[in-house]
């Protein structure tokens, strides 16, 4: 009887995960009159669509090309990420983003907000990688948490408070 077996080792470990999901974050501070945003996604899939998209190098760990990462996290964020609220097309600020271990998180934020009673997301973060992708994505306001899970070719969510 003949076997195969598959080893992968610590050192190619990451290069493989069993499914593909983005979690998106969306918190209303009355304080600040904001939403903060944040999304999370694996490193190697984020940087496989920059790469893809724009035809650059990427290497979201190398300093050196930290403002060339962040101009391409940017338009990548403005082409798959946007936000009405109560009805209104938003345009958010793009604030950076950090990479930790397998993942990367890329911060937002939507200024002069007092209060918010809808907001519809359309979200097709690495819809262009893979067609398996899941986006879930969280809204806070006021205490109250929605989540909502979205997946290819789905990219709308509407949440109300």
């Amino acid at each position: 009887m003949v076997g195969i077996v598959l080893s992968i080792t610590p050192a190619n470990a990451y290069k493989f995960h069993p499914f593909y999901v983005s979690v998106t974050e969306v918190s209303h501070n009355a304080r600040t009159r904001s939403i903060e945003v944040s999304c999370k996604m694996f490193a190697e899939d984020i940087e496989n669509v920059l790469k893809q998209n724009y035809k650059a190098s990427v290497d979201l760990t190398n300093n050196n090309l930290q403002a060339e990462n962040n101009r391409l996290m940017n338009d990548y964020m403005l082409k798959h990420l946007s936000f009405s609220i109560d009805l209104k097309p938003t345009a958010f600020k793009f604030v950076g983003f950090e990479k930790e271990k397998e993942s990367v998180y890329c911060y937002l934020e939507v200024a002069n907000v007092p209060s918010l009673k809808k907001i519809s997301i359309s979200n097709s973060i690495l819809y262009d990688f893979k067609k398996e992708q899941i986006n879930i994505i969280h809204v806070m306001v006021d205490g109250k948490r929605q989540s909502v899970k979205i997946d290819y070719p789905q990219n709308q969510a509407n949440f109300s408070f």
